[in-house]
């Protein structure tokens, strides 16, 4: 493969992982929840979207594949320990939010559908 058709697929990629996540804010301020940050980046890892509705945290994962079903099951058990130490990293920033209510959620997307798993995994699974 030729390194511009490298960069081209890598900036499609890019541009559809933004507009899934988009989608996925969208459908979590559909279900009331306010976004108090996206891609947020800590040393340790990486969270998508951070959400609060009253006094529930949602740290979500968001992944866009070919079908929903598996765009569902991408999310690894490293990923997963990644995104729980960003998230402790978060809350370290954020201690007001320390004694909220916190889960993990996966939105899949494919194409414009999609699907929210709420409460996805707990922390150590």
């Amino acid at each position: 493969m030729s390194p511009r058709r490298d960069r081209n697929g890598r900036r499609r990629a890019e541009t559809a992982g933004r507009r899934s996540e988009r989608l996925a804010a969208l459908v979590l301020r559909c279900k009331g929840f306010s976004i108090i940050a996206s891609r947020y980046k800590a040393p340790v890892g990486e969270i998508d979207l951070i959400a609060r509705r009253g006094g529930l945290v949602v740290f979500a994962e968001v992944k866009a594949r070919g079908r929903l079903d598996d765009a569902a099951s991408a999310v690894t058990p490293a990923a997963r320990r990644r995104i729980g130490a960003a998230a402790a990293a978060f809350i370290a920033r954020h201690p007001h939010l320390a004694q909220s209510d916190m889960r993990y959620d996966i939105i899949a997307v494919a194409g414009w559908r999609w699907r929210h798993i709420a409460n996805a995994w707990r922390e150590g699974d």
